[in-house]
C-alpha cells in the first residue's frame, strides 16, 4: 500500500488549494480515507474523513471550508480547501485505515505529506 500527496504550495489568506492522494496497492473505495495535518510544535489533527460508503465528517475548524472527496476511477481522494486562514498551515498527510476516523490510531496507512502555507 502507497500514498502519494500533491497539490501543496504557499498562497495568500482567503484562497484555494486542492490537495491530492494518489493510492497504489489497493483500492480506496474499501478503506477509509482522511486528511490530517501537523504543524510545528502540535499534534496531528483529523481534518476531513471519507468512509468506504462516502460518508464524511471534518474537524470544526474547517466545516464549511475544507471539502473530502473521492475518484473511484482515478483511485485517488482529494482536499479542496477554500478561504484559507494562516492558521492551516501546516504538513498534509493523506491515511488509509478500516475505521472512519478523525483519530490517526486508527489508520494504519500513510503518505509523505504535503506542506501548506499560508500568509
Amino acid at each position: 500500500v502507497q500514498l502519494v500527496e500533491s497539490g501543496g504550495g504557499s498562497v495568500e489568506a482567503g484562497r484555494s488549494l486542492r490537495l491530492s492522494c494518489s493510492a497504489s496497492g489497493y483500492t480506496v473505495s474499501s478503506y477509509c480515507m482522511a486528511w490530517f495535518r501537523q504543524a510545528p510544535g502540535k499534534e496531528r489533527e483529523g481534518v476531513a474523513s471519507i468512509g468506504s460508503v462516502g460518508t464524511t465528517k471534518y474537524a470544526d475548524s474547517v466545516k464549511g471550508r475544507f471539502t473530502i472527496s473521492r475518484i473511484d476511477s482515478e483511485n485517488t481522494v482529494h482536499l479542496q480547501m477554500n478561504s484559507l486562514i494562516p492558521e492551516d498551515t501546516a504538513m498534509y498527510y493523506c491515511a488509509a485505515g478500516r475505521t472512519w476516523s478523525l483519530r490517526p490510531q486508527w489508520y494504519d496507512y500513510w503518505g509523505q505529506g504535503t506542506q501548506v502555507t499560508v500568509s
